[in-house]
């Protein structure tokens, strides 16, 4: 018999807000998160815009001696998972921890490391780097430092899928709890790539906008987009199964009813024109979730900025609602945030619970200029009151990933 799965924790750092709330009240509101690079000089890069945390001075929430054994990655995750874990009221004491897990990705890790510490071997000799730089800058310490600061013993993993990687970890998670092999799962997504190599190579692959106007950098759905905006951050969510989260009394914040995950095998970057196989997934986590695509009211796009996601997405979604598609709502959170990489999943879903909840779904902001290629209601701009039962947050990634999870309102 399959478990049902809520969520009773969510925690989140974001270009708009350094907590969950603070980061919905912004997308409510609109705010765009987008500004100029402060992380480095940009004198020599293209790139000028990225979404960087605003005001985060990380040793006010770890210790200084501890925080320098972390990549920021690492460190924006174990700060997102303090607070999921306070709100979820979770006592360890009482639980049995070989029945809580953790699944934190990360598209790309370490990244600030290893450039750092490359540098470092070049003047000094490649021995004479810190000896803290491997498990640094590895993509599943920040799933492995949780663990540790929480005494979860269980499966402790880290699903690597690119900019799905944040939506992976929370599915496999609840599967993992549906499916009766945990009652709690610490899931979610952290990325910090807006470093020069970061966006050095995004550059180098015309994948990044190049505009200097941040209100017109990350501009999903818009004809006039032409790349994506680095974005850096971390959501993580704490899952439970229902009756364990019911005995002891914890807020349900929402609950997750569908996932499914599909491969392109197209394209190591490209979707296909179609978005066939964005729309299998998403029609699979439909079946998953045991609804049909009528209950659906409102989708989390991935809704990327670029001429061909966007494009394609659009066609994904058509295919996959029919002409429901017409019907339902569906917005980017990226024109705030923008591109999160790894952690773009989890932020969005945490978002989409917040929709749910409120009744409100946030905007896309920033939108000009229509595309007769991405002609669905993208709530353009303002937000707007609307209560609905269902909703779907998309996630697609390099390598053909597609990732979709399907929420209920509690």
């Amino acid at each position: 018999m399959k478990r049902r799965v809520v969520i009773t924790g969510m925690g989140a750092l974001t270009p708009i807000g350094n907590s969950a709330a603070q980061t919905w009240k912004a997308a409510k509101a609109g705010e765009c998160g987008i500004a100029p690079i402060t992380r480095f000089d940009t004198s020599a890069h293209k790139v000028k815009l990225a979404a960087e945390l605003k005001q985060l001075n990380v040793e006010d929430y770890i210790d200084k001696r501890e925080a320098r054994k972390m990549s920021r990655f690492t460190q924006l995750a174990l700060i997102a998972a303090r607070e999921a874990m306070a709100q979820s009221a979770l006592d360890m004491a009482s639980e049995d921890a070989s029945r809580c897990g953790v699944n934190v990705s990360s598209g790309i890790g370490g990244l600030d490391t290893i450039e750092q510490e490359h540098t470092r071997g070049l003047a000094k000799g490649f021995d004479r780097v810190s000896p803290f730089f491997i498990p640094m800058a590895i993509s599943n310490m920040a799933a492995g430092v949780i663990a540790i600061e929480f005494g979860f013993h269980g499966s402790c993993t880290s699903v690597v899928t690119a900019c799905a990687s944040g939506a992976n970890a929370i599915g496999e998670s609840f599967r993992a709890i549906r499916d009766g092999y945990a009652d709690v799962m610490l899931c979610g997504g952290t990325e910090a790539s807006i470093t020069p190599l970061g966006i050095g190579g995004f550059t180098a692959m015309q994948a990044l906008c190049e505009s200097q106007d941040p209100a017109r950098a990350s501009i999903p759905f818009d004809a006039e987009r032409s790349g994506f905006v680095m974005g850096e951050g971390a959501g993580i969510l704490v899952l439970e199964e229902y009756e364990h989260a019911a005995a002891r009394g914890a807020v349900i914040l929402g609950e997750v009813v569908g996932f499914a995950a599909t491969c392109d095998a197209h394209h190591i970057t490209a979707p296909p024109e179609d978005g066939a196989g964005a729309a299998a997934c998403m029609t699979a986590a439909l079946r998953d979730a045991d609804i049909t695509p009528e209950e659906i009211g409102y989708i989390n796009a991935h809704g990327t900025s670029t001429p061909m996601n966007d494009r394609a997405e659009t066609a994904a979604v058509r295919g996959a609602f029919g002409e429901h598609a017409e019907k339902l709502a569906m917005s980017s959170t990226k024109s705030m945030t923008g591109h999160l990489l790894g952690a773009s999943g989890a932020v969005e879903a945490i978002l989409t619970a917040y929709a749910l909840a409120d009744g409100f779904l946030p905007p896309t902001v920033g939108y000009r200029v229509p595309d007769a290629q991405c002609g669905l209601d993208i709530v353009p701009n303002v937000g707007r009151a609307c209560e609905i039962a269902y909703a779907l947050s998309s996630s697609l990634g390099f390598g053909g990933h597609n990732a979709a999870l399907v929420l209920r309102k509690v």
